[in-house]
């Protein structure tokens, strides 16, 4: 990142929200904000414990 206002600079937290909306918010819509909260807390959680396809499924 080099901080000049570049689209490059965001493109990690753009493709994730991405993948948030498509996998969790469209497919789950929630009846208030404290549902959607716990909902988004839950994906997140197993989002960042996945299994990985790397070599011997080892997280990076």
């Amino acid at each position: 990142m080099d901080g000049k206002g570049r689209a490059i600079d965001n493109i990690y937290i753009e493709r994730f929200r991405r993948t948030l909306k498509q996998r969790y918010i469209y497919l789950n819509p929630a009846e208030d904000g404290l549902e959607l909260f716990k909902g988004i807390q839950q994906f997140m959680d197993r989002y960042n414990n996945r299994r990985h396809q790397g070599i011997g499924r080892v997280t990076p």
